[in-house]
């Protein structure tokens, strides 16, 4: 499942494409993905403008001046921005056509496994923060409200292993299981240890790992292991400096232990039983 650094290196993608520019048209080739498309949604966006892109943990946002339109990825969903005229395949199940300066454009969806969505929130319902796919959510790991004290605050009574707590998504949002395998190997805790139990200090290196392997993550364009592509159909490179995921069997590449695998909560895990305690 893309996580937050693929969601975000798509925005980045989608944003300079559809930002300022006016929706022509919406097209719809099935009744919906995970759930079903919003009634009448061509209505409701044809000849509005498309104000700015954002991103809430694995959302794709896309804003306009009465509500948003929010996209998630699923498990093998990936967005393109293509020229108008181009045929959709079999999995091409969402176009949003701008008009912009150089002409039209398609921003069109494809998802083979159909655990994406496309839903909108109407500013008239509320706040965005409180739709049920965002209220639940944690901070936002890239953002000054992130820190090792907050890790460590919100896990006093936490019993459950670490790395569970952080895909749980209720303190911090977006750190999924690669990256979450990532961030403990670098900040040395093991996946293991219950969530109580990390002293702060070793928290604040924690949450410092988690922006520095986010960061990394999102400047080489994420992670292709199956199904991800960019906007412009080019695959990520950070699956190539992984130093545990995926890795099982393969010597550490600090002190050449090989990397075990264990299951947690239905997920796989990987770690080092030398570098990580």
């Amino acid at each position: 499942m893309p996580e937050l650094p693929e969601v975000e290196v798509t925005r980045r993608g989608v944003a300079p494409h559809i930002e300022g520019r006016t929706v022509h048209d919406v097209v719809l080739r099935r009744d919906g993905l995970r759930w079903p498309f919003p009634a009448q949604l061509r209505q409701l966006l044809a000849g509005r403008l498309v104000v700015r892109t954002g991103r809430r943990g694995k959302y794709l946002l896309v804003h306009f001046e009465h509500g948003t339109l929010i996209i998630h990825l699923g498990m093998s969903g990936h967005l393109r921005v293509l020229a108008p005229g181009i045929e959709p395949e079999k999995h091409d199940h969402f176009d949003l056509v701008v008009e912009g300066p150089q002409g039209r454009q398609v921003l069109r969806m494809k998802d083979p496994r159909r655990f994406g969505a496309v839903l909108w929130h109407d500013d008239a319902d509320g706040l965005l923060e409180h739709h049920v796919l965002l209220r639940e959510l944690g901070v936002e790991p890239l953002e000054t409200g992130f820190s090792g004290k907050l890790l460590y605050d919100q896990t006093r009574q936490r019993s459950a292993p670490v790395k569970q707590v952080l895909l749980a998504g209720d303190i911090v949002v977006g750190v999924g299981n690669i990256y979450a395998s990532e961030s403990l190997f670098r900040a040395g805790i093991n996946p293991k240890t219950p969530a109580k139990r990390i002293s702060l200090a070793r928290y604040e290196k924690l949450a410092q790992a988690i922006r520095e392997i986010l960061a990394e993550a999102i400047v080489q364009g994420g992670s292709t292991l199956r199904d991800f592509i960019s906007v412009n159909g080019q695959s990520g490179y950070f699956q190539q400096t992984y130093f545990v995921y995926d890795r099982a069997g393969v010597p550490c590449r600090v002190c050449a232990a090989p990397v075990r695998q264990i299951k947690q909560g239905q997920r796989s895990t990987f770690y080092c039983v030398n570098c990580q305690k």
